[in-house]
């Protein structure tokens, strides 16, 4: 993506000058507050939206001077769900594989509803089906073409737990076969098993994309979580310095610290514990999730009222 701009009708800025290189058999996360543009994006890449300017390439191919060819390597599992309520499970994913032109293959079809557990409501007609196996369904006809990039917007809204772990086990098996997986999710702990990249965007513009470990090694804090033997009143003013903070029953102290430093300051905090006559009982430590990260990239200060 170069330059990717979206302007509505309305004057709306849903895209500002989005570049990104996605890259081929990865799995990439595009996280995002809602009204962030995460669909829109996806959108424009589908072919669903036009957008007022730049340029796109899917797998080589432009997707304005190239449509079919570009339309035909992607697959979109979009957030809602519309299907063709009174066809069969069958016959709706057959449908959808021969709109891209491909042979018909009934051995990949059977595979695509035995992987998502469809294989038994195969001649069921759609609008039998709970939101859960339409959601299934969705993910169906999106891999029904094999195609080398998929889209997963988010795939787990309002649906069970078993659906979540046979998609994600899916969606691993997709990626080691080389496809490529974008995906939406307001699921923070996905991303953070399943992703190999991050993207945030807020507003609009894409304000960072990282490897997720580099990513959490660069903005996770750690914490040294110590609980005390007497509580404190206050932090001694010869402590005031240093980054802790006391809980409000004065027993347990936080020292928050940055792992990328060279020092951790540790050795330092105990030694002035120590003179201060402050001794604890029980040390514990534990890292910032992606979770923590993401909601400090995009946390916006409250503007005070005029």
């Amino acid at each position: 993506m170069r330059g990717v701009n979206k302007t509505y009708a309305s004057g709306f800025q849903a895209l500002k000058h989005i570049d990104l290189d996605i890259r081929r058999g990865e799995i990439f996360a595009l996280l995002g507050p809602n009204g962030a543009g995460k669909t829109t994006l996806i959108g424009i890449v589908c072919g669903l939206v036009n957008p007022s300017a730049g340029s796109v390439s899917a797998d080589g191919h432009d997707i304005v001077r190239d449509y079919r060819a570009a339309r035909a390597c992607i697959g979109l599992v979009p957030q809602e769900l519309h299907t063709d309520a009174f066809e069969s499970v069958w016959a709706t994913v057959k449908f959808s594989r021969g709109l891209f032109g491909k042979a018909p293959d009934d051995g990949h079809l059977e595979k695509v509803l035995r992987d998502l557990s469809l294989w038994d409501k195969r001649h069921a007609k759609i609008m039998t089906l709970s939101g859960g196996m339409k959601r299934r369904v969705l993910i169906a006809k999106a891999l029904s073409h094999e195609p080398k990039i998929l889209f997963l917007d988010e795939p787990s809204a309002g649906v069970d737990v078993e659906l979540r772990h046979d998609m994600w086990r899916m969606v691993r098996k997709l990626r080691e076969a080389g496809t490529t997986i974008i995906l939406t999710t307001h699921y923070i702990e996905e991303a953070e098993d399943m992703a190999d990249r991050i993207g945030v965007i807020n507003k609009g513009e894409l304000i960072l994309v990282e490897d997720k470990h580099v990513l959490m090694r660069k903005l996770g804090k750690k914490q040294l979580t110590m609980s005390l033997q007497q509580a404190l009143e206050r932090i001694p003013a010869g402590l005031s310095s240093l980054p802790l903070e006391l809980s409000a029953d004065g027993l347990t102290l936080v020292y928050t610290f940055d792992t990328q430093q060279e020092e951790t300051g540790i050795a330092e905090l105990l030694r002035a514990l120590a003179e201060h006559g402050i001794d604890f009982k029980d040390l514990r430590s534990s890292e910032s999730s992606l979770e923590e990260i993401f909601v400090s990239l995009v946390h916006q200060p409250t503007e005070k009222p005029a």
